[in-house]
């Protein structure tokens, strides 16, 4: 297989192009928290109903993840990536002529299904093409993931507010989508298909107590991405800021997600175990929602800041940690495939649960302090994940 890390002018070009396709996989999603007002005032929609707009999507990247990797043997990955950014770019430019709530959550699902046959091929790719420096490069990966949603959460009520129209703030994160395949196309000859795995990657990983415990640990962390995605916005409009300054506070949050996703897995590169580092961003995540609860008004930026930094380095380090346990590229792929799998089911529940609460109890308090729980619960996983026992559990 052509090597390349020892081409550092391809390396550069396709780490880009890389970059530029991960910017595609959450603007359909984290356009809408920031417009949802706007967005009510026009089509009837309940909090409960407006979090499928997430939680859909969510739910359909994890059951499209288990197609993925069949898809990409099939076809090739190049051109999966090819087929998955047209899905995401039509998707998004539908939303310039919808006018239900069924139409926008259709949009939602295919925007969905398009990001996980992505984010089901990226992880084998980059282990098998950037084999030294894997948990940089994932975290390159992973950043321009969160990168996208920054953008969109902070962008889309100006565009809203220099257009007059959500449905523009909503649509214009196709451009994205447009660029992304024009650089990935022009990749195609630096992308030889992966080696073959040995075993079949779906039916070893169902059975595999490890990989579900993997996948749990994804899904919770997962979660807490989701909800505040969702529901950060909405919850300092209630708290009598305007739909600008609370994009902009989401956009922040995203902004410190970015830095953290740079950051954590430069500093776990070269670390064997993993645990330390994780555990201090689960703790950071505790206290952010502590802060969001208890002092909403106070230290405005710190909470965003905190939960920013925790979530943004969980999201990367979760995948690391399911690529450490296999050597073999296209395994540890079929592996991160089933974690993000099983994970996006488990997390997309999270926003609707999340609407629930807030149209019963008339607060997002509530839900906070759930998600504060389920962060604690998974310092307890977190323990289990010690690199010198991972040949027993996944062979």
């Amino acid at each position: 297989m052509e090597n390349v890390h020892a081409k550092p002018t391809t390396a550069l070009w396709l780490m880009l192009s890389v970059v530029l396709v991960a910017l595609n996989l959450r603007p359909s999603m984290a356009a809408v928290g920031p417009l949802l007002s706007s967005i009510r005032a026009d089509v009837p929609l309940s909090f409960s109903t407006a979090s499928l707009l997430t939680m859909l999507p969510v739910m359909a990247m994890g059951l499209a993840m288990f197609f993925g990797i069949g898809l990409g043997k099939r076809l090739g990955e190049h051109r999966s990536i090819v087929l998955s950014l047209v899905v995401i770019g039509l998707a998004t430019l539908s939303r310039l002529f919808l006018d239900s709530a069924a139409e926008l959550i259709l949009s939602a699902i295919a925007a969905g299904v398009g990001i996980a046959l992505i984010q089901a091929l990226m992880p084998a790719l980059i282990k098998s093409h950037f084999r030294d420096n894997v948990s940089l490069f994932m975290g390159l990966y992973v950043t321009a993931i969160m990168g996208g949603a920054a953008l969109a959460a902070s962008f889309s009520p100006f565009i809203q507010v220099q257009t007059g129209s959500w449905r523009i703030g909503l649509a214009i994160w196709a451009v994205l989508a447009v660029l992304a395949l024009l650089f990935w196309y022009a990749q195609r000859a630096a992308l030889p298909p992966l080696p073959p795995a040995g075993a079949g990657p779906q039916e070893s990983f169902f059975g595999n107590r490890r990989a579900w415990l993997l996948a749990i640990f994804f899904g919770l962390g997962t979660a807490s991405y989701t909800c505040v995605l969702a529901w950060l916005a909405p919850y300092y409009v209630e708290q009598g800021w305007s739909e600008q300054n609370a994009g902009l506070l989401l956009g922040f949050l995203t902004a410190m997600e970015v830095v953290s996703g740079l950051i954590t897995p430069a500093i776990a590169n070269r670390r064997q175990d993993k645990r330390g580092v994780v555990a201090v961003l689960l703790v950071l995540i505790i206290a952010g929602f502590c802060g969001l609860i208890l002092s909403p008004q106070h230290l405005t930026l710190l909470w965003p800041c905190l939960l920013g930094l925790g979530i943004g380095g969980l999201f990367p380090m979760s995948l690391i940690l399911s690529l450490d346990h296999l050597d073999n590229p296209r395994r540890a792929g079929g592996l991160t495939a089933f974690v993000q799998g099983i994970g996006y089911l488990i997390a997309g529940v999270s926003p609707l649960i999340a609407g629930m609460i807030r149209d019963q109890l008339g607060s997002f308090e509530w839900a906070w302090w759930s998600l504060t729980a389920v962060v604690v619960v998974m310092l307890l996983i977190v323990l289990r994940f010690d690199p010198r026992h991972y040949a027993r559990h996944i062979r």
